[in-house]
């Protein structure tokens, strides 16, 4: 799905202002429910997404979201929230789905923690269907989902397997990358160039757990910026932020990773998650 530059920040703008209120929804019940902040990322998600075109071809198409487990209620909440909305040229069409034929035909797959949790396998199938998957289990991204929905003190947060991501061929902005919560052993990417334009990963070893961050228990975030040059290879990658423990692991796997080529050289922002094994 193509966007204009206009829509894009209207829909960012969008998004931004969910995320706000899903930091104080819980926290003040009147505002907003649990399973409305969640159906609002879930909105947002769909907007801000662009799938390949033999899977979402530009036209009148339906965009189906749908709901694996839970019960009717939360169906009902996803509804209202979409109602005579669209992403892009594309109504979105909110239904429940039981079977992986079903979940193959829509676009965005939501797993409730209460329904049946899906296996590896039937993760990896719709994932090489372009689905985008979305659950709300500790476990979700370990076993190839792609966004994680978490409750975090008062509020409903979200992790991103952008590995997962990539395989699926499915694209989402680079600032809502920048704005998920790492989860452990995980690694998000977002461009820094002029343009924001996002450089896919072709090649990328994680990071080695240093042996005596693990002796001292010593998790945390590390954040290094990469120089990519035109032809995807790194030339320079300077540490951001993190222990210099964990910043220096992180910068030693980038140093190997590949992107792929690209018009003009480009400056690459990398966090990773660096969890107790």
């Amino acid at each position: 799905m193509s966007r204009k530059s206009s829509s894009v920040q209207t829909e960012l703008a969008l998004f931004f202002a969910i995320l706000l209120l899903s930091f104080s929804a819980l926290a003040q019940p009147p505002s907003a429910t649990e399973d409305q902040v969640k159906a609002a990322f879930l909105f947002n998600f769909a907007k801000l997404g662009e799938w390949p075109a033999q899977v979402l071809p530009t036209g009148a198409a339906p965009f189906l979201i749908g709901i694996s487990g839970g019960n009717d209620e939360f169906i009902n909440i996803l509804r209202t929230i979409v109602s005579g909305k669209a992403s892009g040229t594309h109504a979105l069409i909110i239904k429940a789905v039981n079977s992986e034929d079903d979940m193959k035909a829509c676009q965005m797959v939501f797993f409730r923690g209460s329904g049946k949790k899906p296996s590896p396998a039937n993760l990896q199938e719709l994932a090489n269907a372009s689905v985008l998957l979305v659950g709300e289990d500790s476990s979700f991204l370990d076993d190839g989902g792609m966004i994680n929905l978490i409750r975090e003190h008062a509020s409903i947060r979200f992790e991103i397997s952008s590995q997962a991501l990539d395989l699926s061929r499915i694209h989402l902005s680079p600032k809502i990358l920048a704005l998920a919560k790492a989860p452990a052993g995980s690694t998000s990417t977002a461009s820094a160039s002029p343009g924001g334009e996002e450089r896919r990963l072709e090649s990328s070893p994680p990071p080695q757990y240093p042996a005596i961050a693990k002796q001292m228990n010593l998790t945390g975030t590390a954040r290094v910026q990469a120089r990519v040059m035109a032809n995807g290879t790194v030339a320079e990658v300077t540490v951001l932020g993190g222990h210099p423990l964990l910043a220096a692991a992180l910068a030693d796997a980038v140093h190997q990773w590949k992107y792929q080529p690209a018009p003009k050289e480009t400056v690459e922002v990398v966090k990773f998650n660096f969890g107790p094994l």
